[in-house]
């Protein structure tokens, strides 16, 4: 909690309804500053509920400069997150929202939440789709990320990889270098040519872009959304997913 001598100004004026208090607490002396804190804490004291309001106020305050901060992120780096050639997309490549979800595969949020992904392609035909890789949870998080990059070079269309992704994400165990393989062999990939690009420069290039951008829109986990403008973190379900593309859509949860 703040010190009482910053709350000081503010609660008196809350409290006795008093022109705003512009001295600063320097200004006091410090009988007066202890006779402030007194009135101040005996307010509190009579009135607690004052705490929560403050408490929301506050929380509103920083949920709507964070919303900010996230924006300003997405429209500086706009051309990375939603055209980069380094990542896969799917559904309408020309769709009026464009849907971008950052995963791993090792991830078991993301396993849940592909399904989400998967009714949003099925259902709603103006959105596009772009997957990026953002292996956050260790070395055969990287490695299985390596093959899918591998994997979208030799697939322009994505629909090998997206067979491959749900083979990979949808499977149980971890995901490492072998299991990752063994999804792109199932899904008809050349698996010489995977094992060759996986140490490429683009591969290296394709992630270290999708940490970069994770990076400077305070992404800390997966699965992590762009949405127009609107960044999310942590699988929300697919009504919430609804909500934000609808947003994006026409300025409303409903369209």
């Amino acid at each position: 909690m703040p010190s009482l001598r910053f709350l000081a100004p503010a609660l008196l004026t809350l409290a006795f309804g008093a022109a705003p208090v512009t001295a600063s607490a320097q200004s006091f002396s410090d009988s007066q500053r202890g006779e402030i804190e007194q009135i101040v804490k005996h307010y509190l004291l009579a009135h607690p509920e004052i705490l929560e309001e403050v408490s929301t106020e506050l929380s509103k305050r920083q949920a709507t400069a964070e919303a900010l901060k996230h924006e300003t992120a997405v429209t500086e780096n706009a051309n990375s997150i939603f055209n980069s050639p380094r990542g896969v997309t799917l559904g309408n490549k020309n769709g009026d929202v464009t849907f971008v979800e950052f995963f791993d595969y090792n991830c078991g949020y993301c396993k849940r939440a592909m399904a989400d992904m998967l009714e949003l392609l099925k259902s709603d035909h103006k959105l596009k789709v772009v997957l990026k890789e953002f292996p956050v949870l260790g070395q055969s998080s990287v490695e299985a990320a390596q093959v899918a990059v591998a994997a979208r070079m030799q697939d322009p269309t994505g629909k090998k990889y997206l067979d491959f992704h749900q083979k990979l994400l949808g499977g149980r165990g971890q995901a490492d270098r072998a299991r990752a393989l063994a999804a792109a062999k199932e899904a008809g990939f050349d698996i010489a040519k995977i094992q060759k690009d996986m140490t490429s420069p683009e591969v290296r290039a394709t992630l270290e872009e999708n940490f970069k951008l994770a990076e400077s829109m305070g992404m800390n986990g997966t699965p992590s959304y762009v949405i127009g403008k609107q960044v999310v973190v942590g699988a929300v379900g697919l009504e919430t997913l609804k909500e934000k593309i609808n947003t994006a859509r026409c300025g409303k949860a409903s369209c």
